[in-house]
């Protein structure tokens, strides 16, 4: 099942995020994205938050700023449900298009995206932090209207 986050998940959340990104998310960053009225959602089974999503409404378009599945949950496709939930929601709100920032390194997320209806836009120099000091991330947009949209 994937409902809203509320401020009762962001523990949950959070601990997934520290288990799964190199360089997380921090409890403030969750709880501004919910204040800020962000659209988080949740992936839930038994009562088990097992992944998350946030994404930014625009006007016409929207960000995905953060998804994340616990480990032990990965590769059963909550991902892929997260995705599908957000580009649903997206086009039923008129908007265009969806854009997120990768890591060039992450070959399984920039795979699912591409099967997903993701395709490479450009690329942000030096975007993320890493061991290094920092890594290129791609620029992937989805398209959600099309000529039988018009």
């Amino acid at each position: 099942m994937i409902r809203d986050m509320t401020p009762v998940d962001v523990n949950a959340v959070l601990a997934i995020e520290q288990a799964v990104q190199p360089y997380p998310w921090t409890l403030g960053n969750f709880n501004d994205a919910l204040q800020a009225g962000y659209v988080a959602r949740v992936a839930v089974n038994n009562d088990e938050i097992q992944g998350f999503m946030v994404w930014f409404p625009l006007p016409d378009e929207a960000e995905l700023l953060n998804v994340g599945v616990a480990a032990a949950h990965q590769r059963q496709g909550i991902a892929r449900a997260l995705l599908a939930d957000m580009l649903t929601t997206a086009k039923s709100q008129a908007r265009q298009r969806v854009f997120l920032e990768v890591r060039v390194s992450n070959t399984p997320a920039i795979e699912l995206y591409c099967q997903t209806g993701f395709a490479v836009a450009g690329e942000r120099r030096h975007y993320y932090k890493n061991a290094n000091g920092s890594e290129d991330a791609l620029v992937m947009v989805c398209e959600l209207t099309g000529a039988g949209d018009e």
